[in-house]
């Protein structure tokens, strides 16, 4: 009776489990895992994306990509400059943001909405805004004032165009990142803090010393988002500059979008993707186990 009764346990639980967890999986294996495996089949074919033949060529697209495509060497090479400028800047705006609204601010929660609004905006909308900033707004500012500043060409010069998509990224995400960053320093024990100054620690030492090494997993998660973001750049950097001025600010994201759905070479996009896939995966594993060691030894 006994053995009954466990396998009927048993057979409830499995029941239970599937009930909760079945629609989840299959929803996340027909909308994630197949089309991961249909596009992995589509990058050793030619397939155009509309015919109904789908030729087999094997590696030959990942051979064109690594010996005759230097504009996806370029894009990538962008996307790579593009993530470490982006990751940096946004991640110290935001921790900076949450410094200063972790204090006893009246306006603090005021702020904290100020900061966040610029995330809730469209990416393709927020792109087409600031694209009137820098084109309109700055000149007609730099008419006014003379600064040189606000007469560069932004959205015209490679080097101009490079750090206006940074400036709009971080823009964006840095209130994102500090809600993460008040979030973890709320959970700092300020009796730690209150001991350490009455030993004579400066605001440095506190913050160098306590605050960040308690703090490192909310480090770990928006370096991961913020990395994971910036690689996949598409409809910010789209609307802003459409990849120019000739294609130097092209993101790897449009470059396989242009490559698939406008050459519509759908099986040497899909190779591409997969590539990228491989890329972003490497550099966020790296990026997580660098900050987990980190948080071990602090």
């Amino acid at each position: 009776m006994k053995a009954v009764s466990k396998k009927r346990f048993k057979y409830k639980s499995l029941l239970t489990y599937a009930a909760f967890v079945g629609p989840a999986l299959l929803f996340f294996l027909v909308i994630q895992i197949l089309p991961f495996l249909m596009g992995v089949y589509y990058s050793f074919t030619s397939w155009n994306g509309v015919s109904s033949v789908v030729e087999w060529v094997g590696l030959d697209n990942y051979k064109q990509i690594f010996t005759n495509d230097e504009t996806f060497f370029n894009s990538f090479m962008f996307t790579t400059k593009f993530m470490f400028a982006a990751v940096i800047i946004s991640n110290l705006i935001g921790f900076g943001f949450a410094l200063l609204l972790n204090a006893a601010l009246k306006t603090r929660n005021i702020l904290r909405t100020v900061f966040f609004i610029p995330n809730v905006i469209g990416g393709l909308l927020l792109g087409f805004i600031w694209q009137f900033i820098f084109v309109k707004g700055f000149a007609s500012v730099g008419n006014m004032t003379d600064f040189a500043f606000f007469k560069m060409p932004w959205l015209g010069d490679e080097k101009t165009a490079f750090w206006g998509i940074v400036i709009v990224f971080a823009w964006q995400i840095s209130g994102y990142m500090m809600v993460i960053y008040v979030a973890a320093l709320q959970g700092v024990d300020s009796s730690l803090l209150e001991a350490a100054r009455m030993d004579g620690a400066s605001n440095w030492t506190l913050l160098t010393k306590i605050i960040i090494p308690l703090i490192l997993p909310a480090f770990t998660i928006c370096f991961f988002l913020t990395i994971s973001m910036a690689f996949k750049i598409f409809d910010l950097n789209i609307s802003l500059t459409g990849g120019g001025p000739f294609n130097s600010t092209q993101s790897v994201a449009i470059n396989i979008y242009q490559e698939a759905f406008q050459n519509n070479r759908y099986g040497l996009g899909t190779a591409k993707s997969i590539l990228f896939f491989v890329v972003v995966a490497i550099f966020t594993t790296f990026q997580v186990m660098l900050t987990k060691k980190k948080e071990v030894e602090a």
